[in-house]
């Protein structure tokens, strides 16, 4: 399977992602509180290795793509709306937030792309 745009574009977001999510992670960790609940920091890191994980069958070229990235999508969705609930105009929050949504985005369309095709 060749590597198209949009999947180089898919690639993309979830490495960004996945970085984030990391990133988040030890903000979360660093601040304590309700962002350092056990349920919060599980879904950064949840949403961070499927990311990669996501990145990883695009890259390759795997025809399992649009299964790993149906289940990406749908932890960037959880993960972006936790980070939204509980980023109360926090920076790094919101970039994740942002960034987990726009990874949902691209692979939402990756899975249905696979399954159209």
């Amino acid at each position: 399977m060749k590597v198209t745009d949009e999947m180089r574009k898919c690639i993309e977001n979830c490495v960004a992602c996945h970085a984030s999510c990391i990133e988040t992670t030890r903000q979360c960790l660093t601040r304590g509180g309700a962002l350092a609940t056990s349920d919060h920091i599980l879904w950064l890191l949840d949403c961070a290795e499927i990311c990669e994980t996501s990145a990883n069958f695009l890259l390759r070229g795997s025809e399992r793509h649009p299964e790993i990235c149906r289940l990406c999508a749908d932890i960037c969705k959880r993960c972006a709306d936790d980070c939204r609930r509980l980023a109360a105009g926090d920076e790094v929050l919101l970039r994740c937030a942002d960034l987990c949504s726009a990874c949902a985005a691209s692979c939402t369309a990756m899975a249905g792309a696979a399954v159209s095709a």
